[in-house]
C-alpha cells in the first residue's frame, strides 16, 4: 500500500472503529470478544484495501467480514464454554440417582484403565449386550479370543476399581 492508501484506511478506521466495535458487541455480547472480532474485520479490510473498488461500500464489506468472523468464532470448541461469576446451584438428586451416577462414573474411570482391546470386548459384551459370537463377529476374531479378552478385561477392571467394585460385581 502506498502512503495515500494507508492514510485513507487510517481515516476510515478512525471514523468507524467504535461503530464496528458496537456492532460486534451486539453480535457476540462480550466487549473483549467484540474488540477481537472488530480487529479481525479491520485486518481483513486492510489486507484487501487495494481491491475494494467502491469505497462507498466499505461499511457493507466490514459488516459482512465481521459477521463471518462472529460465526467462525462461534464454531470453535472453546467458544462454547461460558464463564459465570456465580456457580449455579447443584441439583438436588435422590440417593438412587446419585448412587447410579457415582457407579457409572466409577465404571467409566475403571474402563479407561483397561487395555483398548479388552475394553472393547467388555463394552460390547456387557454394556451393549452382545453374546460371545456377536462380539467375535464385530471384532473379527475367534470366540476363544473374545472369552480370554473378556476374562483378562474383567480382571484388569477389578484391579483398576479396587475397593470401589462392591456395587459393580453384581452388574457384571
Amino acid at each position: 500500500m502506498d502512503q495515500r492508501e494507508e492514510q485513507e484506511f487510517a481515516e476510515y478506521f478512525a471514523a468507524r472503529r467504535e461503530a464496528v466495535r458496537r456492532m460486534a458487541y451486539m453480535m457476540c455480547g462480550d466487549w473483549h470478544r467484540a474488540d477481537d472480532l472488530a480487529q479481525t474485520a479491520f485486518i481483513a479490510l486492510h489486507r484487501h484495501w487495494r481491491k475494494v473498488r467502491d469505497k462507498g461500500a466499505l461499511d457493507a464489506y466490514v459488516r459482512r467480514t465481521l459477521t463471518r468472523a462472529v460465526i467462525d468464532e462461534s464454531r470453535r470448541p472453546w467458544r462454547r464454554e461460558r464463564s459465570t461469576e456465580v456457580l449455579p446451584d447443584a441439583p438436588e438428586v435422590s440417593g438412587e440417582v446419585a448412587n447410579a451416577v457415582a457407579t457409572r462414573q466409577t465404571l467409566l474411570a475403571g474402563l479407561r484403565k483397561v487395555p483398548p482391546k479388552q475394553r472393547a470386548v467388555l463394552v460390547l459384551r456387557f454394556l451393549e449386550g452382545l453374546d460371545v459370537a456377536g462380539v467375535a463377529e464385530v471384532m473379527k476374531c475367534s470366540e476363544g479370543t473374545v472369552k480370554s479378552q473378556c476374562a483378562r478385561g474383567l480382571t484388569a477392571l477389578r484391579e483398576a476399581l479396587g475397593d470401589e467394585l462392591g456395587d459393580l460385581r453384581s452388574a457384571l
